[in-house]
């Protein structure tokens, strides 16, 4: 266990390498309640996140998800989150667990059109049941057809005698499976139906350190390590989740399209180390002559690999797909190679 965003957190159960090829080749379960939710309501709901948030919200209809952020006044990034149309006039949006306090006070700043918020943060538990066989475990638990529930989408079922649980198809992972969403003193009964239902399959309960890993190999942004208040979205890669559509004025939004228009002095990439050794996060990247050219945001040793992976901001120049990097780890440079994301194929 370790304190994380205000939390005891479990970092590991079985050891990180088990749980992660646990989740990669059967299922985990990752007690996520730490995470935090808002509801967004009222006829001006869509209004407010088409102007808070990157993604165009216009285009979810009830029961879909969107990958979103937070655009800043500068231009950086105050937090990515998770948007899920539940309503006609009713939205709820995951934030990151340690941007909770941070996430809620922009919200109402910049509430200026008079929508209703709500932080259900405390009052929200949810695990994230991650894996290939996560569907055959949890449907013994409800009625609700599993399979009809695409990626980034979500439904309001009974699971496990539990009514109205929120179960979502938006997994950090990149090995399928689902989030449920209920009230926290239903939490216990949800957890041992859940454990109950996957012994055969080998249902492991995950904690945090895993979690980093397998996000890591899928190349997945974590807020504080590869996205900040300080960030370029297009220099991260979030390009794809910023609309820039018409009446959709969101803050500094021009800002962010001239940082797409112009292109931004460095890049976020993933890279593979070609010599023995971890990269971690605040290392120093160099070229081939030494010369300082980025940093590590993100690295581990690749449990399914077996190799040195990370994700680092380089300068532009370096950042083709092939482009020969240097890792400084302890006065050595360790050859290492951009390479395309994700690491590990889906």
């Amino acid at each position: 266990m370790h304190e994380f965003a205000g939390y005891n957190m479990p970092i590991e159960y079985t050891g990180i390498i088990d749980e992660h090829h646990t989740v990669r080749s059967g299922v985990g379960v990752f007690d996520v309640s730490h995470m935090g939710e808002f509801w967004v309501k009222g006829s001006k709901a869509l209004e407010f996140l088409q102007k808070v948030s990157s993604n165009n919200v216009a285009d979810l209809t009830i029961g879909k998800a969107q990958y979103t952020y937070f655009p800043n006044a500068d231009g950086g990034i105050v937090d990515d989150f998770l948007i899920y149309k539940y309503e006609e006039e009713k939205y709820m949006l995951v934030v990151n667990a340690a941007n909770i306090e941070k996430d809620w006070n922009w919200c109402v700043a910049n509430n200026t059109v008079g929508v209703e918020l709500e932080n259900a943060s405390d009052r929200t538990a949810q695990l994230a049941i991650q894996g290939p066989k996560a569907l055959e475990v949890l449907q013994k638990l409800t009625s609700v057809d599993l399979k009809s529930i695409p990626y980034y989408n979500f439904t309001t079922g009974e699971l496990a005698g539990v009514k109205e649980v929120i179960i979502s198809n938006t997994g950090y992972t990149g090995a399928g499976g689902f989030e449920l969403y209920f009230y926290p003193e239903f939490g216990e009964q949800i957890w041992n139906a859940v454990f109950e239902a996957g012994q055969e399959e080998g249902i492991k309960a995950c904690g945090l350190g895993c979690r980093d890993t397998l996000r890591l190999e899928m190349g997945f942004c974590l807020y504080g390590n590869d996205i900040d208040d300080n960030t370029s979205p297009i220099a991260a890669g979030l390009g794809w989740i910023t609309k820039f559509v018409d009446g959709k004025d969101f803050i500094s939004r021009d800002k962010i399209e001239a940082d797409k228009s112009n292109g931004t002095a460095e890049k976020l990439v993933g890279f593979k180390l070609a010599e023995k050794g971890i990269a971690r996060h605040g290392y120093e990247i160099v070229n081939e002559k030494g010369k300082p050219i980025g940093r590590v945001t993100s690295g581990s040793i690749s449990p399914c690999l077996k190799e040195g992976i990370g994700l680092g901001y380089v300068a532009k120049d370096y950042a083709k797909t092939g482009s020969e990097i240097f890792i400084k780890v302890r006065n050595k440079n360790l050859k290492a190679n951009v390479v395309k994301l994700p690491f590990v194929s889906k």
